[in-house]
């Protein structure tokens, strides 16, 4: 049974790298008469739960929850379809480079890759930010911590935006990721193979919380409370192709972003936003442990700000130095802010989140 298992866990493995193919639409869809796009499509790089499907963890997945994006431009005819991808950024940036997407949530490394390779896109919003990773292990494992992991069989998914800075917490530790035996899988087949003990850890999001709570699995590891310089970046990019052809849809897009971002960083709606995000499958009580102590405007900021600006940099050389980017990117040519300026402008939002330095200290606000 155990030689089954491991079977199973080995094919897995090699399939967890292949990219999820969806039945989406081909190159861009005809715009209407009036010189506006039929459809907006938007890529989001977690897989959809439930019917109809919702995702968690930014003011992305709140603004499809409450279907804003839909509602901003329905008076105009324009449909809004939203994709998910189990194969997470990797196949975010298939579906991207076969013109299939106008816009994306997915984390800094996926994105950075298809950058570096040559994809002509724009980041316009940050969402999703400052997320914590965790270490778990089988209950009874010796391993204490993360200096305890050279030459154990470790669970990374790789190609995500967890990948970087799981390499900065082994660099912390003095470690590298060829010490381990480090295993691609994606976030369900992990939980799989924990329970099972076919691996002797896994990095992973708070999805490992669920194991602890059933004794199956033991944390010894978190960012939370720590440097955020390990925790993980996500943001909103456009293709360059849709904004150029469709300048004030963007705009829209990342205003109406905006605004999900200023309601669902209130601390008046913290339960709100929790228990939407918990029917994706994550208990609320994890997200509430999660967000424990921390203000909603630090996490859900949608402000490229020094903070975050130095993690994307820091995110091209890491991807440049491990070779999982063919080429250097300029992060300052990449970000467009002109659209989230313009709308924090009209919003009176200038002052309302949090800045941080490049340090994570806050600077002000």
């Amino acid at each position: 049974m155990q030689q089954d298992r491991r079977s199973v866990l080995k094919q897995l493995a090699a399939g967890s790298a292949a990219l999820l193919t969806l039945p989406l639409h081909g190159a861009r869809a005809a715009a209407t008469g009036n010189g506006q796009p039929a459809t907006i499509r938007i890529g989001v790089a977690q897989p959809g739960i439930g019917n109809p499907p919702v995702f968690s963890g930014s003011s992305a997945a709140v603004a499809h929850a409450k279907g804003w994006v839909e509602e901003e431009f329905k008076a105009d005819g324009i449909k809004v379809e939203w994709f998910f991808f189990k194969g997470a950024g990797p196949a975010v940036n298939e579906a991207l480079t076969n013109q299939q997407l106008d816009f994306a949530f997915q984390g800094d490394l996926p994105a950075i890759v298809a950058r570096a390779a040559g994809l002509k896109t724009k980041l316009v919003l940050a969402t999703g930010v400052r997320s914590n990773i965790y270490l778990a292990v089988p209950p009874d494992s010796p391993i204490q911590s993360v200096k305890d992991l050279r030459g154990k069989r470790v669970a990374i998914f790789k190609g995500t935006n967890a990948q970087l800075p799981i390499n900065r917490v082994l660099e912390a530790n003095g470690l590298q990721e060829r010490d381990l035996r480090s295993i691609n899988l994606d976030q369900a087949t992990t939980l799989a193979a924990l329970s099972t003990k076919d691996i002797d850890a896994a990095f992973g999001n708070i999805n490992l919380l669920r194991l602890r709570d059933k004794n199956a699995a033991r944390i010894v590891y978190s960012s939370k409370g720590g440097s955020p310089i390990f925790t993980t970046q996500s943001h909103v990019l456009v293709t360059e192709e849709f904004a150029q052809q469709y300048p004030e849809i963007t705009a829209r897009v990342v205003k109406t972003f905006v605004k999900t971002s200023k309601w669902a960083s209130d601390e008046v709606n913290r339960e709100e936003v929790l228990r939407l995000w918990a029917k994706a499958g994550t208990p609320y009580e994890h997200w509430r442990e999660d967000y424990e102590g921390q203000p909603l405007r630090v996490r859900i900021n949608p402000n490229f700000d020094p903070f975050l600006i130095a993690r994307y940099k820091d995110s091209v050389e890491q991807a440049y130095r491990f070779k999982l980017s063919r080429a250097r990117v300029d992060v300052d040519q990449w970000i467009d802010q002109r659209y989230l300026q313009a709308a924090l402008k009209e919003l009176k939002l200038e002052t309302y989140w949090p800045i941080f330095q490049a340090n994570g200290k806050i600077l002000g606000a």
